[in-house]
């Protein structure tokens, strides 16, 4: 099975302890990480072990370096040492594996996965909030809806992938963040087919996040990138090439993301969120579901807003059709998904929204669901027991 990387053996480092680095084992042309590689590019001298600065210019190398397990996992240790991120990836589970590991160097999946060369897999999240996981039964329920769509038959019942899901995020005591996680055609072989695949596989990781939730106001434009067929958008698959084009199109054009119209010419969702309004009647409104991602967020939004209309800060809430002249003229336009929660949006192409600033309803869901995370019912929220 090819890995992308994969932990090295006991027996290997027992191997390892009794070869020199003239053995069979280790090639002399190649030494153990951080010692140095022998050889020479392009009229170019590279560093020997025995000098003590053993840097060596990759670009430049006229014979690539064949590694050891052992090698391969201190490189790709070292590359992840240097990543500069504001996430910090703290747990992950495998099939594969079997179990949950909490070093990065082994979060890794085959090659030969289908899901990895052919994007045969679905994936879902669920946000981490104050030790609890939010709404993971409602991203549970579309990750199996979606399985189904992909033929993709789960190698564990709901049940057990439940508990695996709960016991990663335990595994990582992370108390903010989320958890994303994935069912693939599983491993086996390169061809298109997964009939070579032996069992579909369950991954999973933990995603430390201690960003707070930006409500500032964003820019938007209509992307040019073809949206989805209905059959593939309604699915939360790992296929996801058009909507990175998308948002590359919006940071392009100086913007936070590209919204996409239907086939038919109406609103329909943005690159990873759903889209929402409040037209100038004080109506929520929202684009259906039929023809994109049925938003988790976005319908426990819709339900909260329900609280807004008996204050009679909305005078109602629907989904429909929207035409891109009545969503450039609605008093508010917000993005709406896990990663945003609320965000309101202040122009669309060239077309101010609104008043120009943040707008109350899209301020006040804000808030709503932010309390829904903190505070809400046994039936969204979900403790994990650390």
């Amino acid at each position: 099975m090819a890995f992308l990387s994969a932990p090295p053996s006991t027996a290997y480092f027992s191997n390892l302890a009794n070869h020199s680095l003239d053995s069979p084992l280790i090639s002399p042309r190649f030494s153990v990480l951080g010692l140095g590689f022998r050889g020479v590019s392009h009229g170019v001298v590279v560093r020997s072990s025995n000098q003590a600065e053993a840097l060596v210019d990759f670009t430049k190398i006229s014979d690539v370096p064949l590694l050891s397990c052992l090698e391969a996992i201190e490189r790709l240790k070292t590359y992840q040492d240097k990543q500069k991120s504001k996430q910090e990836y703290l747990a992950m589970y495998s099939s594969i594996f079997g179990g949950i590991t909490t070093d990065k160097a082994a979060m890794v999946i085959p090659m030969d996965d289908h899901m990895v060369h052919r994007g045969h897999g679905v994936f879902d999240t669920a946000a981490i909030m104050d030790g609890y996981l939010y709404e993971l039964d409602q991203h549970l329920d579309r990750f199996l809806r979606s399985a189904s769509m992909a033929k993709i038959d789960p190698p564990f019942d709901r049940e057990s992938m439940r508990r695996i899901l709960i016991q990663t995020v335990r595994a990582s005591q992370c108390r903010k963040g989320s958890l994303r996680y994935w069912l693939s055609a599983g491993p086996g072989d390169f061809q298109l087919s997964p009939s070579g695949c032996q069992q579909s596989a369950l991954y999973a990781i933990v995603i430390q996040d201690l960003s707070p939730f930006d409500p500032k106001g964003i820019k938007v434009v209509t992307s040019s990138v073809p949206i989805k067929r209905p059959q593939f958008a309604t699915m939360k698959s790992v296929n996801y090439l058009p909507n990175v084009l998308s948002k590359m199109e919006a940071e392009e054009n100086g913007s936070y993301a590209a919204i996409w119209l239907d086939e038919d010419g109406f609103i329909a969702e943005g690159p990873n969120m759903n889209v929402a309004f409040v037209t100038k009647e004080k109506e929520l409104v929202m684009p259906h579901f039929d023809k994109i991602l049925s938003g988790c967020t976005a319908k426990r939004v819709l339900a909260l807003a329900e609280g807004l209309v008996k204050e009679g800060k909305l005078r109602g809430i629907r989904m429909g059709n929207l035409s891109v002249e009545e969503g450039k003229k609605a008093d508010e336009m917000m993005l709406i998904g896990s990663g945003v929660l609320v965000r309101p949006v202040l122009q669309w192409d060239e077309h101010v929204i609104g008043d120009g600033k943040e707008g109350p309803v899209s301020l006040a869901l804000l808030d709503l669901i932010l309390d829904d995370m903190r505070s809400g019912p046994p039936t969204v929220r979900v403790p994990v027991p650390y």
